[in-house]
């Protein structure tokens, strides 16, 4: 009988169950697959592809850790937990099942958020919250700027002196 209300609203809720069934195997097929991730970064010898699969794991662990530090900025901890929560969230502009590409924009977003902190948080904070290979990280920061001039660039140092 179609018109039993009991029924439409007992097919609606298996409805529903499908779609909560399919949203936690979702999440355990993300979880597994970085399970693998970290699993497979760790069997690998050293070298490049060691670094490139532990990546991903390094820099949300440094993100979280980096969060909690006291000497970091506000600025930078909100920078490195949104860049964190984006590369765990399944959300992404790239699906991560794509197999090459589904994973670059989670890299780009996270190596732009640990270059963002680089400049503004302390290098022994950062390179205490890595956890992988700290040439790694050295590679993603770059070198360490030379202080700044209090007085400004030479340029206008000399139009001024000239007047």
């Amino acid at each position: 009988m179609l018109d039993d209300p009991l029924e439409m609203e007992y097919r609606g809720s298996g409805a529903m169950l499908g779609w909560i069934f399919g949203i936690v195997g979702a999440v355990l097929v993300l979880v597994a697959s970085w399970l693998v991730l970290a699993l497979v970064a760790r069997f690998l010898p050293p070298g490049l592809a060691k670094a490139v699969a532990g990546f991903l794991p390094c820099c949300v662990r440094a993100a979280f850790r980096l969060r909690r530090d006291p000497r970091v900025p506000r600025r930078a901890k909100c920078v490195m937990t949104l860049a964190g929560l984006y590369a765990i969230s399944g959300i992404n502009v790239i699906p991560d099942f794509i197999p090459v590409i589904g994973l670059l924009d989670n890299v780009i977003v996270l190596v732009v958020a640990l270059r963002y902190a680089g400049r503004r948080v302390p290098r022994d904070v950062l390179f205490a919250a890595w956890s992988g290979d700290p040439a790694v990280l050295e590679w993603i920061i770059g070198r360490p700027r030379a202080h700044r001039d209090p007085d400004g660039p030479r340029w206008r140092r000399r139009r001024i002196r000239d007047r």
